[in-house]
């Protein structure tokens, strides 16, 4: 089993009309994956947001942005599986325009998927569960994840949580405009756990912990512009990061 970085990934929210989550990912699942892959890109994940029923949230990634730009057109422009398939995706979105545009933070800060992911036909939920966490920066994004790294990587990782992904906003340009993608300057963070328990047992120990709550958290509250946000994500039956 191989490992692949993608350098360039793109973190989408969907805002769904209500009830509809469900067909949107037994759609996507089915006919959206391999047909976006077929032309360039990779999808990495797909989840249901814990907090949200109405909430379809996915990342998918590219090797540079000159392939981002060709494999989109060729998928959403050229394409037949967009051309069939897109009535009755749209039919289920309300807003598609949450969109991060992202790089890694490092050389070394790219999630590292394996090859493979369960088969067209899975329906089996896999107990894993992953944490997302966006900080809006008011700092300069090299400053900030080196601040990261330095400080609250270890106290995370002694709560439990060992971030198996960095990222901060892309800067280039827009290669697909009829995708918009927002602009601010972020930095996003995974961790991965077994199980819900194991995820709320992280949250419940770091906000019990003074390092935290005391030094780590109210430096990281002066680097950022707003507050953070938090995703609770369950992992789909087809979904690669699992």
């Amino acid at each position: 089993m191989t490992e692949n970085v993608w350098p360039v990934v793109e973190l989408r929210q969907y805002t769904l009309r209500p009830g509809t989550r469900d067909v949107l990912i037994e759609l996507f699942d089915r006919e959206l994956v391999e047909t976006q892959e077929a032309v360039g890109m990779r999808i990495v994940a797909q989840f249901r947001d814990e907090d949200d029923p109405d909430r379809f949230v996915w990342v998918r990634a590219f090797p540079d942005l000159a392939t981002r730009g060709a494999a989109l057109t060729a998928f959403y422009v050229d394409g037949a599986a967009w051309r069939t398939h897109a009535p009755a995706a749209r039919a289920t979105m309300v807003d598609t325009d949450n969109a991060l545009l992202l790089q890694p933070a490092s050389a070394t800060a790219g999630l590292a998927l394996p090859d493979g992911r369960p088969g067209v036909h899975a329906t089996d939920l896999p107990e894993s569960r992953v944490l997302a966490t966006i900080y809006y920066l008011d700092t300069p994004q090299a400053e900030f994840a080196e601040f990261f790294d330095n400080q609250v990587r270890p106290v995370l990782a002694e709560a439990g949580a060992s971030p198996i992904a960095c990222y901060v906003t892309d800067p280039a340009p827009n290669t697909f405009a009829a995708l918009p993608v927002r602009t601010e300057s972020v930095f996003v963070w995974f961790a991965l756990f077994d199980n819900a328990d194991r995820r709320a047992e992280h949250l419940e120990r770091l906000a019990a912990t003074p390092t935290w709550t005391e030094d780590v958290y109210p430096q990281i509250a002066k680097r950022l512009s707003g507050p953070p946000e938090q995703l609770h994500l369950a992992p789909t039956a087809r979904s690669m990061l699992r």
